[in-house]
């Protein structure tokens, strides 16, 4: 494991336990109001407080949770759906193949924004579980595009043609012997779609798409630009989360520049 792996997990696990305990070392309610009004950062407010008197890193705290579970959440769905079809599709072959690649080129073209936002508008108390689920339907397609290519270069390798002369069923077959293989394209596919859910997530929260009575870093920025922080110079109210969203952004760029050096032996050599 190299440095950048090593320094994006770090950081990824750093906002994993924000997002768990958050909720329970906000010095504040992140919705309670103050007489503290938009007041830079301070001993009682480390990151200042916004023109009602709300504490800016309470917010900041309880909204990690909102983001990291729709990444989570996304990621594992998309992930899922992207290996059975992709993988099964290219295995298969034939029928099944036409058939499962038909599927996948029609949420190819699905485009996710107006999706979710016909979805917010239709259920407007949507929570963040929903909005994952509902981001992974349309991100799933590329990486079952992506898997269906691997596979069909491996369901002809000698290792696999082997297992299937010897009478291993057909799953036993894409579990073990295909799968591995498969890792790591998979674990590339499931950090680029965390990163797609996450800002997707917090693009929506920014336009206000969806509900903003749930916090996440998208909803803070929302209040700052709907109340004209910038044009007021309480640049605190809105540099926090947006570093926020850089680091975790950065921690799974780095994530998947390693695996790709893992997988890939030219970009090894190139490092050695």
């Amino acid at each position: 494991m190299n440095f950048k792996t090593k320094l994006g997990l770090g950081i990824l696990a750093f906002f994993a336990l924000i997002a768990v305990i958050g909720e329970w070392i906000a010095p504040y309610d992140p919705s309670a109001m103050s007489d503290d009004l938009l007041s830079p950062p301070s001993g009682a407010h480390w990151f200042g407080t916004t023109m009602t008197g709300q504490d800016i890193f309470s917010q900041v705290l309880v909204g990690t949770r909102g983001v990291m579970v729709v990444g989570l959440v996304c990621g594992v769905l998309a992930t899922f759906l992207s290996i059975l079809v992709g993988v099964t599709a290219g295995f298969l072959g034939g029928a099944a193949d036409e058939a499962l690649s038909m599927l996948s080129n029609i949420f190819l073209v699905i485009p996710a924004l107006p999706l979710i936002i016909i979805v917010a508008s239709m259920l407007p108390s949507a929570d963040t579980v929903l909005i994952a689920a509902v981001i992974s339907l349309t991100a799933w397609a590329w990486g079952a595009r992506i898997l269906r290519a691997q596979t069909m270069s491996l369901r002809r390798r000698d290792f696999v043609e082997a297992a299937r002369a010897s009478g291993e069923r057909t799953w036993r077959i894409i579990v073990f012997e295909v799968l591995p293989n498969l890792l790591a394209v998979i674990g590339s596919g499931f950090v680029g779609t965390v990163i797609f859910a996450v800002m997707l997530q917090i693009t929506l929260s920014f336009v206000g798409v969806i509900s903003l009575s749930t916090w996440n870093w998208g909803t803070i920025l929302f209040w700052a630009q709907s109340n004209q922080a910038l044009g007021l110079g309480a640049w605190w109210w809105f540099v926090p989360a947006g570093l926020c969203i850089a680091l975790l952004g950065t921690a799974l760029a780095l994530i998947n520049f390693g695996i790709d050096e893992y997988a890939n032996p030219r970009l090894r050599k190139v490092r050695a």
